[in-house]
């Protein structure tokens, strides 16, 4: 299997298939290059409490205030350079109890080692529905380039990422609708048991348009990750607002366990 070619393939499903539903405080990480280990299985539960949110309807969008987000990720490994995620994503909101917001898929392909880059790459692409209650993008894609290095006990990495609409207000848009959204992380470790870092995510418009500063949302998260053993994976942040708008105050974490099939 030609990497160059599951390269191309990815970037052309992206764009011809349908849009993108933001991470909206589900799936709040920052993905590093490495995909997983082939025939393995790695089963992560996604944790968000939205502190500061939304208190009333927004069209067809429930309040977030105090919102429970869970998200069931199971990611296989297929081959040295190729994976496979699916999502689950369920939501508890004061007043409406846990209710099935949606599904997605998430290829995921990076390059090799022996193309012996400085860096880690890798492109995702997600996409699946999604309840025009939780977001009014009924269908979405995401596009992820993903760019990581490794420095001692320094690490960074950066997920300049893309999502767009097909169904809703912003459909139809092409690529003036499409938004953009960078994700950095900045991480030392600590000892062998554990990083502490910092994670930025942000929304600051689209591909052709900067947005008004008040329209932009920009978060940062402290974080912790753990490495108990190398079947489990173990992060913990907290997300305050340091500009623009949007929900914040936000609690995350996210448990993970590899198997072996």
């Amino acid at each position: 299997m030609n990497p160059t070619r599951i390269f191309a393939a990815l970037t052309l499903c992206a764009f011809t298939a349908s849009p993108a539903f933001a991470q909206a405080n589900y799936e709040i990480q920052v993905y590093p290059s490495k995909t997983a280990d082939p025939k393995s299985t790695l089963f992560e539960l996604h944790s968000n409490f939205t502190g500061t949110g939304t208190k009333s309807r927004f069209g067809s969008l429930l309040p977030t205030n105090s919102a429970l987000h869970e998200t069931l990720e199971i990611t296989h490994g297929f081959n040295d350079v190729f994976e496979l995620g699916f999502y689950l994503f369920a939501s508890e909101n004061p007043g409406s109890g846990l209710q099935f917001v949606g599904t997605h898929i998430r290829p995921r392909i990076r390059a090799p080692e022996s193309w012996k880059l400085p860096v880690g790459l890798s492109l995702s692409t997600e996409f699946g529905p999604t309840n025009k209650k939780f977001d009014e993008s009924e269908w979405g894609v995401e596009l992820r380039p993903i760019i990581d290095q490794e420095i001692g006990r320094f690490y960074w990495a950066f997920n300049p990422t893309i999502g767009w609409s097909l169904k809703g207000p912003d459909a139809g848009k092409g690529i003036h609708g499409m938004e953009f959204e960078p994700n950095l992380k900045l991480a030392w470790k600590v000892s062998p048991l554990y990083a502490a870092g910092i994670e930025y995510y942000a929304t600051t418009g689209t591909l052709t348009r900067m947005a008004a500063a008040k329209e932009q949302d920009h978060m940062l998260y402290p974080s912790l990750d753990f490495y108990f053993s190398e079947d489990w994976e173990f992060n913990v942040g907290y997300g305050f607002r340091v500009a623009g708008t949007g929900d914040h105050n936000i609690l995350k974490f996210i448990v993970g366990r590899r198997f072996g099939f």
